[in-house]
């Protein structure tokens, strides 16, 4: 039976020989904005930033500003955090920016549910999410829903530091807290419940984001190692154009999040193992410009092959 190594190395090897129709370009692709915290990643149907309407033309373009109202009707918000960290809100919810810096990330859920999925989460980060007077920060990778009707802080995977006054309590995977009382209690979660239509709308927005994560890589290792050279690699985030989103790039190996897909590094891409294509055996670590890695020249034209 094969491991499950094995099989994520296929996956990444089936992904990577998947038909070129974002081939790598020249450079990197540029975004529309700069990447920040509070930047809006994606809409789906009715949503408002500060009063004005949100749809997809915003993405890549409007953030959050300091005490803006995010809010949905029947609608559904992806936002970048921090690098590696998206803040998925409901519908019918509002979300206040308290902070929306890097050092110093805070928001506030005023009404409704959201989802934080944290892929990459480090002890430099201050990733916090107030709800009803309480402050939630992150601590690692994991997946927190936040829930303003019902008063609670679930963690389905991670580890969360709960402030209510003078409470002070850590959550760890399958863990919840009811707000409001004297007292904080590290409860136990039953996660099925809640694991409903906006869950799996975050899961599935997890899995796209994954794959415009192996497309972006693929975008750099046709420059070869060089790829992360000063002026080109930016902070984890990464605008792919083909899939009109930012999207995850660590610097080194695959993470994997906490709805299980992976996030690849460009270096990670360009070690992969060789694959065969048609006849022609190839390994994603040979760099063949200008037709990048994996694939042989299509018949007819001409090109340099090998090293």
């Amino acid at each position: 039976m094969p491991t499950t190594a094995t099989i994520r190395t296929g996956l990444l090897a089936a992904m990577l020989a998947l038909p070129a129709w974002s081939q790598a370009p020249a450079t990197p692709p540029s975004a529309p904005h700069p990447a920040r915290p509070g930047s809006i990643n994606y809409v789906e149907g009715q949503a408002t930033l500060a009063n004005v309407p949100l749809d997809n033309t915003c993405v890549g373009i409007v953030e959050m500003e300091r005490d803006q109202i995010l809010a949905t009707q029947a609608g559904k918000v992806e936002v970048l955090l921090t690098p590696g960290v998206f803040l998925r809100v409901a519908d019918n919810s509002a979300v206040k920016t308290i902070s929306p810096e890097l050092a110093k990330t805070e928001v506030e859920l005023q009404q409704g549910r959201a989802l934080v999925e944290g892929i990459d989460v480090r002890k430099e980060n201050d990733i916090e999410v107030d709800l009803h007077g309480a402050k939630i920060r992150l601590l690692k990778q994991g997946l927190y829903d936040f829930d303003a009707a019902r008063n609670e802080v679930r963690v389905f995977s991670g580890l969360a530091e709960v402030t209510q006054g003078s409470h002070k309590i850590k959550l760890g995977g399958k863990e919840k807290t009811e707000l409001g009382g004297e007292t904080l209690k590290a409860l136990r979660l039953d996660p099925r419940p809640f694991e409903d239509e906006f869950y799996r709308w975050s899961g599935l927005r997890s899995g796209y984001l994954s794959e415009a994560s192996v497309s972006a890589a693929r975008s750099y290792i046709g420059l070869g190692p060089e790829w992360y050279a000063p002026g080109w690699a930016g902070l984890g985030w990464y605008w792919n154009p083909w899939f009109g989103v930012y999207t995850f790039l660590p610097v080194d190996g695959i993470y994997y999040g906490p709805f299980g897909w992976g996030f690849y590094s460009p270096i990670e891409v360009y070690r992969s193992p060789f694959i065969f294509y048609g006849n022609y055996p190839h390994r994603f670590d040979e760099f063949h410009y200008p037709y990048g890695h994996g694939f042989p020249p299509p018949a007819g034209r001409g090109g340099r092959v090998g090293r």
